[in-house]
């Protein structure tokens, strides 16, 4: 399965998304590839940051040929994560159109219901040429003990695009654990950060077996 971590919008945590659900989906024993295709380069940067090897195999492919050049590497590995890229461009259309799943994080604010029309857009745009492609919301950097993550959910009912079960807060153990290019599957493994995203790679490889 090939999954595009898509939002056109800044700031709402897509790297770290990346960066968990390959680890997560390699903790399971899949062979993992996640492909940096952000030419600003954060995953690159997570993985050198490390003083061991990634858990999961990482490449930079920030080109607008991925839909073209990512196929022949993807024959190694069970699973692909794309850390798209930050605005609308022929990369990010390469990035979706490469993927079987778009994952759009969207962190709970009207801002970010807004801004998520960009990215919809692109995946309407794809989806004439490739029409089994697949697209969801996940709710990320929701603020602990709110109730306004159930708020967007609704406020994004409006795309007709799901809603993962499972939602991400904004806790600290992503930030300490990213400054030493780790996980939080490494540096608090029992913590609720990494039940979180234990919960949502769960829940994409559910997605990913339905026809």
């Amino acid at each position: 399965m090939i999954i595009s971590v898509q939002n056109q919008k800044g700031g709402v945590g897509k790297t770290t998304l990346a960066i968990h659900i390959s680890h997560a989906l390699a903790k399971q024993g899949a062979m993992v590839l996640l492909v940096d295709a952000d030419p600003q380069g954060s995953a690159r940067d997570w993985a050198a940051a490390r003083e061991d090897q990634p858990p999961f195999s990482v490449v930079g492919l920030d080109r607008p040929t991925i839909h073209r050049d990512l196929p022949p590497m993807a024959q190694n590995y069970n699973h692909v994560i794309i850390d798209g890229p930050p605005r609308v461009s022929d990369l990010a259309r390469s990035a979706i159109a490469a993927a079987d799943l778009v994952l759009i994080p969207v962190q709970p604010s009207p801002y970010d219901v807004w801004a998520a029309k960009e990215v919809f857009d692109l995946i309407q745009e794809a989806s004439v040429f490739k029409e089994k492609l697949k697209s969801v919301f996940v709710i990320n950097r929701k603020i602990v003990n709110t109730a306004i993550g159930r708020d967007v959910v609704e406020a994004l009912s409006g795309y007709g695009l799901p809603v993962l079960k499972s939602q991400v807060c904004q806790r600290v153990p992503f930030a300490e654990s990213a400054a030493t290019g780790q996980t939080v599957l490494e540096t608090n493994p029992n913590g609720q950060a990494a039940q979180e995203i234990t919960a949502l790679a769960r829940e994409l490889l559910e997605l990913g077996h339905v026809s």
